[in-house]
């Protein structure tokens, strides 16, 4: 699974680990993306990969209203 959100589009962000003596080292940090399935208002069923940000859209909007908006920017059919 990619650390990929299907919903916000967050992925990995770079950066360096700054140890005690200053000594700096490449590191990612990762969105915590889970695989959710979500039931539509039409009876079927969606499997997406979403963050935790793209689960509180999700309660917000309303999963029909967020497939409408993937739908249109078609990154899911």
């Amino acid at each position: 699974m990619s650390f990929v959100c299907d919903v916000t589009g967050a992925k990995p962000s770079f950066g360096n680990a700054v140890s005690f003596s200053h000594r700096r080292t490449r590191r990612r940090w990762n969105p915590n993306v889970q695989r959710r399935r979500f039931r539509l208002a039409d009876g079927t069923t969606v499997r997406l990969d979403v963050s935790t940000t793209g689960l509180k859209v999700i309660d917000r909007d309303g999963i029909d209203a967020v497939m409408a908006r993937l739908r249109a920017r078609g990154a899911v059919r």
